[in-house]
């Protein structure tokens, strides 16, 4: 047999522990958000500076940078725990008690009549008829002689809508859904090197099926172009007892290089400029 539960004091600490524990909206929100201070600003967080520090510098959302593992800042300080969103409506009807008492039956409101439309055409061939062709004349036409278009005629005017289907749907059409098993087995890579491999397959084909032309000739005037007059060179003049004194700079590296230097300059001779060939080309 179980054991009878004690009355009494415990009895009544039990029905406590067992009934819901009550909270305040302040323990279940978190508190509001505020912008951030200098005061908040501590050593080593993503928003700390150097110099002058204004708490203005941390309302502009430009300027604030995201704390690592935070939301970013928007720098908008929220209302607190009692401010409630949304559009309050004041209401006049007394609530459920008024209802059930009276109801109040909306009045409808008395309806203006409805305004015909002018008939410009009936207006204007009046107005030709009767020889008044400009736009002063046609207007003294019109205040005198205002003429509308009867309910009737309005109707007989108005387009109907144009037949649609039955099992016409309206809307725009759905995204057709990723190809997930495509990227999961790459088959748009296997697209992309199967028609690289086309490409270069029908360029090699090309290559094979263009015509080899047959072996050029050199003309006359191909040959003239390359050809490069000879130069007669001219010993260059020396004083007699400065013939036999060697050259005390040598700015080659190796006897191979200056000859090497003496033959180009040599070669480009006849198409430069000056005394000693040294200067610009005679052509471009």
């Amino acid at each position: 047999m179980p054991e009878a539960r004690s009355s009494g004091p415990d009895l009544t600490r039990w029905r406590k522990q067992q009934q819901p524990v009550r909270r305040t909206v302040s323990q279940v929100c978190p508190p509001p958000r505020r912008p951030l201070t200098v005061a908040d600003i501590r050593s080593g967080m993503e928003n700390e500076r150097l110099g002058v520090v204004r708490d203005s510098m941390f309302q502009n959302p430009l300027i604030v940078k995201a704390e690592l593992g935070k939301p970013r800042e928007r720098s908008y300080s929220l209302p607190g725990i009692n401010f409630n969103y949304g559009l309050y409506i004041r209401g006049l009807d007394g609530g459920v008690p008024e209802a059930i008492g009276r109801w109040n039956v909306f009045k409808q409101q008395p309806t203006c009549p409805h305004e015909l439309t002018r008939n410009y055409i009936a207006m204007n061939r009046g107005a030709v008829k009767a020889g008044l062709v400009t736009a002063r004349e046609n207007l003294l036409y019109r205040q005198l002689n205002d003429i509308r278009i009867s309910d009737q005629d309005d109707r007989r005017m108005k387009k109907e809508p144009p037949p649609l289907p039955p099992n016409m749907t309206f809307g725009i059409r759905a995204r057709p859904s990723t190809p997930f098993f495509d990227l999961l087995q790459h088959r748009y890579l296997q697209l992309w090197v199967q028609e690289q491999k086309a490409t270069q397959k029908a360029i090699k084909l090309e290559k094979k099926q263009k015509v080899v032309l047959g072996k050029l000739y050199e003309t006359r005037s191909s040959q003239l172009r390359k050809y490069k007059p000879p130069v007669k060179l001219d010993t260059l003049w020396h004083m007699p007892h400065f013939q036999k004194v060697g050259r005390h700079l040598d700015t080659f590296p190796t006897e191979a290089d200056r000859q090497r230097a003496l033959k180009a300059h040599r070669e480009e001779c006849a198409v430069r400029q000056g005394t000693l060939r040294m200067g610009n080309y005679t052509h471009p």
